[in-house]
């Protein structure tokens, strides 16, 4: 087994992230930070039967685009072993957040990105025609999103707030159900058949419920 650097990639101005999701099916990745940075990068593995070195080669230089990042760097990749750098095809900036992003999450099924940033605005992104465009906005106006995952089959949305709120919505926009919790929340999970939740609050607690 080899462990190497394959690629780096500049933010710019030095921005601090404070959330990196990957989209390891489609090979998007997205990046969220301060200032409302809001980046999506697509990543291309390269055909199998391609040349490691011709690759490298190729992939030397920059990527250019809205909001270019630039790839600093590749490790040469002549040496036995080495598997085949992926090539970074595309980078796409997303404007919609005025906070920093705090949170990032996928739904592969739907080819949809959800996002939150630190004054509670959820932003539903969807792909069209190789582009991320802003389909639905929501803020609770109320806290900060702790959490928000969607279930395995990508029809169902749950978010959970630092105070305690609940709210499982529909891949179309509308809210299914919604609960309030005595306590702060952290973290939540669907089960792999999305008949339940798993919820985790701040005092190391874990609680399960019906997700319907």
């Amino acid at each position: 087994m080899f462990i190497y650097l394959s690629k780096k990639i500049a933010i710019p101005n030095n921005i601090t992230l404070h959330t990196v999701s990957w989209n390891n099916d489609q090979g998007w990745i997205a990046c969220g930070g301060d200032e409302g940075l809001l980046k999506v990068l697509k990543l291309e593995n390269a055909p199998p039967d391609a040349p490691p070195t011709a690759v490298a080669a190729e992939n030397a230089g920059t990527v250019s685009g809205k909001g270019s990042a630039a790839v600093l760097g590749n490790v040469a990749a002549g040496t036995k072993g080495f598997s085949v750098p992926s090539n970074l095809s595309m980078t796409q900036t997303l404007d919609g957040h005025s906070g920093s992003v705090i949170l990032s999450t996928w739904n592969i099924q739907q080819r949809k990105l959800t996002t939150s940033d630190q004054y509670g605005l959820i932003v539903v992104w969807v792909l069209y025609r190789g582009m991320w465009y802003e389909e639905m906005v929501n803020n609770r106006n109320r806290s900060v999103v702790a959490d928000m995952q969607w279930n395995r089959e990508g029809e169902r949305i749950c978010i959970v707030y630092e105070d305690g709120a609940v709210i499982v919505g529909s891949v179309d926009g509308n809210r299914m159900w919604g609960k309030e919790f005595k306590t702060q929340l952290a973290f939540l999970q669907w089960s792999p058949d999305s008949k339940h939740i798993l919820f985790a609050t701040k005092e190391g607690q874990l609680q399960v419920y019906d997700a319907n």
